[in-house]
């Protein structure tokens, strides 16, 4: 039995991922913020879940080692796939020249550097077993450097995507384009419900979510299948 680990799983597009991983009969954990939240969610899905603050790189690290442990401990082999769909929005009015320390910290400690760390502190061994492991990171069509990408404004949530999708093609190229059963992929979900894009968005978070699903679970031929690329709606774009 496959297992996995969702982070921003207690609501939004982490939640609606979890959803969809665990109808597919994968057993997950979710990792948010809030405990009472986590709690409430996961007892919704019927899945095991933790909260920190992925921005606490050691406290993130001890919590995805406690995961890992109690996993190993109910049978589980090295983790499956590792959807990082947490994430927050940055000021509206912080453009690169009038954006502060504190501000830039606090987009790229969540966005960009606890991508790091999760993947960091769970990819080796996913990588190591040669098992088609899949790590899927929720980025955005603000991060990419054609198209939305060039229109300026919001610097620290553009360039921590920015990063995101640099940090999924540098892995991919590291750990063989998917050729030794490891797959690195980032997602754009559009504007989706949900507390960051608001009631107004056009699509639902199950539709946002849905290629982060699909590349969780599709099957994946090395010589003609892709992976290390930014995806929307099941096709990739440049960025």
């Amino acid at each position: 039995m496959k297992w996995a680990i969702v982070t921003g799983g207690s609501r939004g597009l982490g939640y609606a991922t979890a959803q969809g991983l665990i109808a597919q009969g994968i057993s997950v954990y979710i990792i948010g913020k809030d405990a009472a939240r986590a709690a409430e969610s996961a007892q919704k899905l019927g899945c095991k879940y933790r909260a920190v603050d992925v921005a606490d790189s050691k406290k993130f690290r001890e919590v995805l080692l406690d995961i890992t442990n109690e996993a190993t401990a109910d049978g589980f082999g090295p983790l499956d796939i590792l959807v990082l769909a947490h994430g927050v929005m940055s000021e509206k009015v912080s453009k690169t020249l009038k954006t502060n320390d504190d501000e830039w910290r606090r987009t790229l400690s969540i966005n960009l550097d606890a991508v790091f760390t999760a993947i960091n502190q769970l990819a080796p061994a996913m990588a190591e077993v040669r098992n088609n492991s899949r790590v899927i990171v929720y980025s955005a069509c603000l991060g990419r450097m054609s198209g939305p990408g060039t229109h300026g404004g919001l610097a620290p949530y553009r360039i921590s995507k920015a990063g995101v999708n640099a940090l999924v093609k540098n892995l991919s190229y590291e750990t063989g384009n998917g050729a030794r059963g490891f797959l690195v992929d980032a997602i754009c979900p559009n504007h989706s419900r949900t507390d960051m894009g608001g009631p107004d968005a056009p699509r639902s978070a199950e539709e946002g979510a849905e290629t982060a699903i699909w590349l969780a679970t599709r099957e994946f031929d090395p010589a003609v299948d892709k992976t290390g690329f930014l995806w929307e709606d099941r096709q990739i774009v440049e960025w």
